[in-house]
């Protein structure tokens, strides 16, 4: 039925807006690293492509759904196509956030401040790509356990895009502009990525829990900075 249809489509637009905010802030942080006439680019192109991704995968979706065969058994752990892509995911997720926050915390006053260094534009591509294959396929086999209809799964994923496309620039000015939300938000990458591993080796991390303690952390991180801007 229409009305079935289109709770559904209403609903997978709004879970996939909320899954989506990690490729957002993944793809804010990479931009940090381009010069600044490149980093628009590379947020379109980035979620550009993620959209071209996942409406090729709805087209080889026969494919998709054979990633959850099982492919060998770790520790009695099943482990199919699906969870591989998965853990590997996590752990280049994990890999990224933490050498950031490294860099931030750990390395010398002077080389922090000291004129950054300018990554190639093609190779931080290449990593946006790699986190929105793993993205895409957790997003299609989603979307398939809640909407039947094709359609509602296509139009679903170009109308998240399209948001996403529009809140990009103001997130990512909001989080290069304060550095404490910045490693909140390297923070909050690097439980997605322990998330996608527990997630590959079967063990489920409700994503309401993890989202609702970043939202948490965000709202104090968000009073003490009026706090301190009030002492100023």
């Amino acid at each position: 039925m229409i009305g079935d249809a289109i709770v559904a489509l209403l609903s997978l637009i709004a879970l996939e807006v909320i899954l989506g905010i990690d490729n957002i802030i993944f793809i804010s942080i990479l931009s940090d690293r381009l010069p600044e006439n490149q980093q628009k680019k590379l947020r379109y192109w980035g979620l550009g492509l993620a959209m071209l991704m996942r409406l090729g995968l709805l087209a080889l979706l026969q494919w998709v759904m054979h990633l959850s065969i099982k492919l060998f058994t770790i520790a009695g752990n099943e482990i199919t196509g699906k969870d591989l892509i998965l853990i590997v995911g996590g752990l280049f997720l994990l890999y990224k956030s933490t050498r950031e926050i490294y860099h931030k915390t750990e390395k010398p006053a002077d080389d922090i401040n000291s004129k950054k260094p300018v990554a190639k534009f093609g190779r931080l591509l290449m990593e946006v790509l790699l986190l929105d294959m793993v993205f895409s396929i957790d997003s299609i086999i989603t979307a398939v356990g809640m909407a039947n209809e094709l359609w509602v799964m296509y139009t679903a994923v170009v109308v998240t895009v399209l948001i996403m496309l529009a809140a990009a620039k103001p997130i990512s000015n909001f989080i290069l502009k304060h550095p404490s939300f910045k490693i909140l938000a390297l923070c909050f990458l690097m439980l997605i990525g322990i998330s996608l591993i527990a997630e590959g080796f079967d063990f489920k991390i409700p994503k309401g829990y993890i989202y609702f303690s970043m939202a948490f952390s965000f709202i104090v991180d968000l009073i003490q900075m009026k706090i301190l801007n009030r002492k100023k």
